[in-house]
């Protein structure tokens, strides 16, 4: 712990049955404690008096979990230590899983890490809401930041206080606990379980997430990730990953180098540029991403050609969409770009401008998919030589 500069966070509510007990556990390891009472109304102020070797913060009223959370990671950092590892107070996490974190810390050479522990979600004495909670945030964890988890939920975990400390984080409740990994993953801090051991039966335990309205808070929150993972979070990544390479080598890497078949990528080909091309204007990105996985096409491939649509081009897509829907109804109007960038009445030619995207789109698509298909599978003939002579 003193090597490491790492501390054990205990935030506490009335727990008053199960908070000594913890306590005594935590400090057959360490001493580097500090204890969040969160305006606890049972004989909590009383308890930690008997424990003055710890470090305490008292709130008056009851804040919420995230709330003590961040306000024991800003006196961790006072007092000089760079890791945290939180415990829950009600006796559910098993103190001797502490030296777990540390030996998985000491082994992992980029110190940007915050690990959560995996508990055994199939053991007997596991609540069934409990499982599904937990199924439920891995789903929606992988979805925004592309880490699948087997724990995203559990208390028990390691945090990195200086990275902590950059991210802004509001929730003050149960959900902060999605956030602060979520905002974490997304700011380049690895996310990783460590196997933890879990005690539900404990007759002193004594929980105090609500189902209806916490289950309520982490969905809305849920929510809000998802618009800003598709329309900020994987354009911006998507954007880094060819600024970092560079477009030619992305090219080879990542989309002639992928191991799927030349029909796959080229059917991701084939789905991006449809998108890209289609009318759906502000919703490309989400529309990509949920074909891509439906479809169980390659999600990074179908991205990148959906851009066909950067703002350069718009003008030119929406000109060729309304000359192809004008020429299909038989019209003679006569597009031009500075016709359609000066107070252009689109209603008007709304079903020209339709019927022309759509066409644009499956004609585009196919073109582009078909030289695709035929480009990946010479390169993926040629590929084959080369091993094999």
């Amino acid at each position: 712990m003193q090597q490491l500069g790492c501390c054990v966070l205990i935030p506490t509510y009335n727990n008053e049955k199960s908070l000594a007990r913890v306590l005594q556990d935590v400090l057959d390891y360490t001493t580097n404690i500090i204890v969040v009472n969160d305006g606890a109304t049972d004989n909590t102020k009383e308890i930690l008096k008997g424990f003055p070797e710890v470090e305490q913060i008292h709130f008056e009223k009851n804040q919420g979990k995230g709330k003590a959370l961040k306000s024991g990671f800003k006196k961790a950092l006072e007092k000089g230590y760079q890791f945290s590892i939180t415990m829950d107070s009600d006796g559910q996490h098993f103190a001797e899983d502490i030296p777990i974190f540390l030996d998985a810390l000491e082994e992992e050479p980029n110190k940007n890490i915050l690990y959560i522990g995996a508990r055994n979600m199939n053991q007997a004495d596991v609540p069934g809401k409990s499982s599904f909670g937990n199924k439920f945030s891995n789903f929606w964890f992988w979805f925004e930041t592309g880490t699948w988890l087997q724990d995203t939920q559990c208390g028990f975990r390691l945090y990195p206080l200086r990275e902590i400390d950059k991210l802004r984080l509001y929730t003050p409740k149960f959900e902060f606990e999605i956030e602060v990994i979520v905002k974490a993953a997304w700011q380049g801090t690895l996310v990783k379980n460590v196997p933890v051991k879990i005690l539900y039966d404990d007759v002193d335990r004594v929980s105090h997430f609500r189902t209806v309205p916490d289950f309520t808070r982490i969905s809305i929150l849920n929510t809000w990730f998802v618009l800003v993972t598709i329309f900020y979070i994987k354009p911006r990544d998507f954007f880094r990953k060819i600024k970092k390479k560079g477009f030619k080598k992305f090219l080879l890497n990542d989309v002639l180098g992928s191991n799927d078949s030349p029909l796959k990528k080229a059917s991701s080909i084939t789905l991006g540029v449809f998108v890209g091309l289609s009318p759906f204007w502000g919703l490309h990105t989400l529309l990509v991403l949920f074909l891509s996985f439906i479809l169980k096409l390659n999600k990074p491939i179908a991205f990148a050609f959906s851009n066909v649509s950067l703002p350069p081009f718009i003008p030119f897509i929406v000109l060729g969409s309304l000359q192809t829907g004008s020429w299909i109804l038989g019209e003679s109007y006569s597009f031009s770009l500075d016709s359609i960038n000066k107070n252009f009445d689109f209603l008007t030619h709304l079903k020209a401008y339709l019927i022309g995207s759509f066409v644009l789109a499956v004609v585009g698509a196919i073109i582009v998919g078909g030289i695709g298909y035929l480009t990946l599978t010479y390169f993926g003939k040629r590929k084959i030589a080369v091993n094999n002579g």
